[in-house]
């Protein structure tokens, strides 16, 4: 089986609805499919419907926004949680809120500088979508400030920028804590990729374990590969699952469908360890 657990729609910051995406990943000989939209779990009905027409199974899925004490960002995949678990929901429904007032402040920032406007970037969002950099980002290429995501990532929109603002998101031992709450399996996404930013230090890990972490994404394009061994030696020692995925956006990013896989026996541990909602099987 070819299983990947980290994608996303445009349900938050992908640029596929979730039925495209799932026949996209039929057309990439996938298997089975996560869908981790950014703190809303509002795409999973559509992609259901899509695995039972297109015949790959879904993992409903969701990546939780966290940040340390120290400001570090915690990225945290959530595996076959209950969706309507009150915990859970409030803690999501409160980062899904901010990410929008955040948006909303940085596009003013912008406009000091650049042509754009909100208007502008609410034409690269679904109805209802989750907001974020991705957005304005796209905003950007689209009024011809930069040639891609990549490149605004990489300037206009870094966490170092004047236009940056940052957002209320849960501590990852309380995210944790709600995921296994809400019947879900917490895994660790991306937790070496430096690139991306600051990462956090050994005691985190440690932190993050006794709260209840289950898994560590390992295979992931943006963990290098020193961080990937001392990863796999982590897992190793607590006995914590080994994803690989490909945090697909669709168009909004280089990362393609299948590129990171996970082994079939421990999508099979997922399950086991769940018992918030199932996988959807065609």
């Amino acid at each position: 089986m070819r299983i990947d657990l980290h994608t996303h729609s445009n349900v938050s910051d992908g640029t596929q609805p979730p039925a495209v995406l799932l026949a996209a990943a039929r057309d990439a000989g996938l298997d089975a499919l996560a869908l981790t939209d950014h703190d809303t779990t509002d795409g999973w009905a559509e992609a259901s419907t899509a695995a039972r027409e297109v015949g790959v199974a879904l993992v409903p899925g969701m990546e939780v926004s966290c940040r340390t004490a120290e400001g570090i960002s915690v990225h945290l995949l959530s595996y076959l949680h209950d969706p309507a678990h009150p915990g859970l929901l409030e803690e999501i429904t409160k980062a899904k809120d901010a990410r929008l007032s955040r948006a909303e402040r940085m596009v003013e920032r912008l406009a000091e500088d650049y042509p754009l406007n909100w208007d502008d970037v609410t034409q690269h969002m679904a109805p209802g979508a989750t907001v974020g950099r991705p957005h304005i980002a796209d905003a950007l290429v689209a009024v011809g400030v930069v040639a891609d995501r990549s490149e605004a990532f990489a300037s206009i929109l870094t966490s170092h920028s004047h236009y940056y603002v940052s957002h209320y998101a849960p501590d990852p031992m309380r995210a944790i804590e709600l995921v296994r709450a809400a019947g879900g399996v917490p895994v660790f996404a991306h937790p070496v990729a430096s690139a991306r930013g600051r990462v956090v230090g050994e005691q985190t890990f440690r932190d993050m374990i006794d709260a209840g972490l289950l898994g560590v994404e390992v295979d992931h394009r943006d963990n290098p590969e020193q961080g990937k061994a001392w990863l796999r030696a982590l897992a190793a020692r607590h006995a914590l699952l080994v994803t690989g995925s490909s945090d697909y956006h669709g168009l909004g990013k280089p990362n393609r469908l299948g590129e990171n896989l996970t082994a079939p026996e421990v999508l099979a541990r997922i399950e086991d360890l769940s018992s918030g909602t199932v996988v959807v099987r065609p």
